[in-house]
């Protein structure tokens, strides 16, 4: 357990990007919750308004001796759209925005150049806030595990379910 290290992303809705990570080699945990913002322990209701300043990100513990950061970060900024501005979908607002809050100077490095990286990947240029952790306030329970949970909902279905399976075309060696 001393190999593992933390990281923390947001990319629209929190069950989006919590379905496609849990899903890698090497992550030991992961929870969806809050981070970014002002408000102390806020609940999602209070969140989704916008009005806290913080993001709906995921907290990932991993063993990076199966999984890279920077891997990590790659299929993050692979698996939601880097390039608009506070939204994925139809989630619209501050709360929905891309960010990677980086845990320490090397994550930093590593971030800044997988959107190099990634940049040439998209027509329009990367806007993932990229911003120094801070805290992180976990969900309400039943925003935990939310795509195993409910995979026959329509929204699982017709949001979650294509980035899923893309993972599992793209990335087929580095999925559960």
């Amino acid at each position: 357990m001393e190999n593992l290290s933390v990281a923390t992303f947001g990319g629209g809705c929190f069950w989006c990007i919590e379905a496609v990570i849990q899903r890698l080699k090497g992550i030991e945990s992961l929870k969806s919750g809050f981070s970014g913002g002002f408000i102390k322990n806020p609940p999602y209701r209070e969140v989704r308004t916008g009005r806290t300043g913080h993001a709906e990100v995921i907290q990932v513990t991993f063993n990076p001796d199966i999984i890279s950061y920077h891997d990590l970060v790659y299929i993050f900024m692979t698996s939601h759209d880097p390039t608009t501005l506070n939204r994925q979908g139809a989630d619209k607002g501050t709360q929905y925005r891309s960010i990677v809050l980086y845990h320490d100077d090397e994550q930093k490095e590593i971030a800044q150049q997988v959107f190099e990286e990634v940049a040439s990947l998209y027509e329009d240029s990367i806007v993932t806030e990229l911003k120094s952790f801070e805290v992180f306030y976990n969900a309400e329970e039943d925003h935990q595990n939310y795509y195993n949970n409910n995979q026959d909902s329509h929204y699982c279905q017709i949001v979650i379910d294509p980035k899923v399976q893309l993972l599992k075309k793209i990335y087929a060696d580095k999925i559960i």
